[in-house]
C-alpha cells in the first residue's frame, strides 16, 4: 500500500495543490524520508509552475485562486522540512 493519498507523490501533490488534502504531522509519520523528498520535488515542481504562468491583475478571481494553491503548497512544503528535521534531530 502507498503512503501517499492518491497513489503516488505527483498524485499527492495535485490533490494538496488543488486543496483536497491536508498535509499534517500526523499524516508524515508513516512516510519515510525518501518517500518526502520525493513529494517535496513533486510541490516544488508544481510550485515553480504555478510561478512561471503569466498573472492577468484583471482577473482577480484567477488571482486570488493561484495565490490560495501557492499558500497550500508553501505549507505542505514547510510541514515536510518541520518533520525531517525534527526526525533528525531525534535521530
Amino acid at each position: 500500500m502507498s503512503p501517499y493519498m492518491g497513489g503516488s507523490a505527483p498524485a499527492m501533490a495535485n490533490q494538496i495543490a488543488d486543496g483536497y488534502t491536508l498535509v499534517t504531522a500526523v499524516q508524515l509519520k508513516r512516510v519515510t524520508d525518501a518517500e518526502m523528498i520525493q513529494l517535496q520535488f513533486e510541490l516544488e515542481k508544481i510550485l515553480r509552475d504555478l510561478r512561471a504562468e503569466p498573472v492577468n491583475l484583471e482577473d482577480l478571481p484567477g488571482v486570488q485562486a493561484r495565490n490560495r494553491k501557492m499558500t497550500r503548497i508553501t505549507g505542505a512544503v514547510q510541514q515536510i522540512n518541520a518533520t525531517m528535521a525534527k526526525r533528525r534531530r531525534s535521530a
